[in-house]
């Protein structure tokens, strides 16, 4: 099996920030905005460049929504910046009626999603921000994995005409994709190719999912992963080719199993090729205070809940 390296862990919320100080520096109608988060969302960088073009609201969601969307009328590409939370559940009406209804391109970028957020706690922690998102017409929603995948999808979203929400995370996480990758919206990646089971993860999931396959294959279970970093548009081709090679699938992914990954992937698949599933994700349950480790571990978010639920959906081929 190829063997992934973590080339030093990162916070995915850095990539974010990488990326948008790039922008700052090659595209002159992006232009930043956050709700008094500044350096949780790692904004500093373009804040200090390009003062001009960034805007400190406060704790103000719903305003700084409808400002974004404002600012698009005359050509500017903003980029909204604070926790998943705040940027999907406290604003939701803006999004819908200001952004999404309208079309208008606004890029909602959201840290501190999932439990990983960890101490904070479950008041800060959102579980159902894919789902919010997904369903809106119009809206990409991108979910990445680490530092470098982060910063791609940074940029391409720029170039991408539309709403988008794109999320990330707050703790350091291995950093193990390309630095050089082409980020292509709408489009899996196949991290291992496999003939057993297909592995198809999210997020922080999916090095998860890699240490999965690579104890299953120890095994002899021969485990394809792929990783989703696009959950609308979903990747149906990608999901569907790999189904009907392995005859049975696991998903995985920081969020509730009720409209997140999971759920897009079994009407994909219960509309094309039904397929056995399992579903490694919170159960239609809230978060608590711990740190990422200890809540990754008590809500079947790891490696250990994947070979389980592998090892689960092979008895029912």
């Amino acid at each position: 099996m190829k063997e992934y390296k973590n080339t030093g862990s990162k916070d995915t919320r850095s990539g974010f920030g990488a990326g948008l100080t790039e922008l700052g520096k090659t595209n002159e109608n992006v232009v930043a905005l956050c709700a008094d988060l500044t350096g949780s969302l790692k904004m500093d960088e373009f804040k200090a460049n390009h003062p001009e073009r960034f805007f400190q609201v406060g704790i103000a969601e719903a305003n700084m929504i409808g400002m974004a969307a404002g600012m698009t009328i005359g050509g500017k590409i903003p980029f909204t910046g604070t926790f998943a939370n705040f940027s999907t559940g406290r604003v939701y009406d803006q999004i819908r009626q200001s952004v999404a209804y309208s079309g208008k391109n606004v890029k909602i970028c959201a840290s501190h999603a999932g439990v990983t957020l960890g101490e904070d706690g479950a008041t800060h922690q959102i579980l159902e921000d894919l789902g919010l998102m997904k369903m809106l017409p119009g809206m990409t929603v991108i979910n990445t994995c680490d530092y470098n995948q982060t910063k791609a999808a940074t940029l391409a979203i720029a170039e991408h005409d539309g709403p988008v929400y794109l999320r990330f995370g707050r703790p350091k996480v291995a950093n193990f994709t390309p630095e050089d990758q082409k980020f292509e919206i709408g489009k899996a990646v196949k991290l291992y190719e496999g003939t057993d089971v297909t592995i198809i993860a999210t997020g922080h999931l999916v090095w998860e999912a890699i240490q999965a396959a690579v104890e299953l294959n120890e095994k002899g279970i021969s485990a394809e992963v792929i990783d989703i970093h696009t959950i609308k548009p979903l990747d149906e081709e990608a999901i569907i080719e790999s189904a009907k090679k392995t005859g049975c699938v696991v998903t995985a992914e920081e969020h509730n199993f009720l409209g997140g990954l999971g759920e897009s992937v079994a009407r994909t698949l219960a509309l094309n090729h039904p397929t056995p599933q399992e579903l490694v994700a919170t159960q239609d349950t809230f978060g608590e205070s711990g740190t990422p480790a200890q809540l990754m571990d008590k809500y079947g978010l790891n490696a250990a809940a994947i070979i389980k639920a592998s090892e689960k959906v092979l008895k029912r081929k």
